[in-house]
């Protein structure tokens, strides 16, 4: 399953990037997380179902000094397949 997820909040210049890259390999997700342009996290995660709830609701913590307001987030279907995690620039 894709999951692509948009995380609003305090979520930027507090390590958010760097602790989703550290958190996912826990929870056996691939994919990618990058900051977006409207002050935004962005990020897209392939894993089981069960693994994806697991890591959603850390990314509903998020990092000390993170506060998270809102987590949007959409399945996404026919996606190319990520064998890593990585932060996108």
């Amino acid at each position: 399953m894709t999951i692509h997820y948009l995380i609003t909040g305090r979520v930027q210049g507090v390590g958010f990037r760097w602790w989703t890259k550290r958190q996912a390999p826990r929870y056996n997700i691939r994919g990618w997380v990058k900051n977006s342009p409207l002050d935004q996290v962005e990020i897209l995660a392939q894993g089981k179902d069960t693994d994806l709830a697991k890591f959603e609701q850390q990314l509903k913590i998020g990092p000390y000094m993170a506060v998270v307001d809102t987590i949007e987030k959409e399945e996404l279907a026919n996606h190319v397949i990520y064998q890593d995690f990585y932060i996108e620039t």
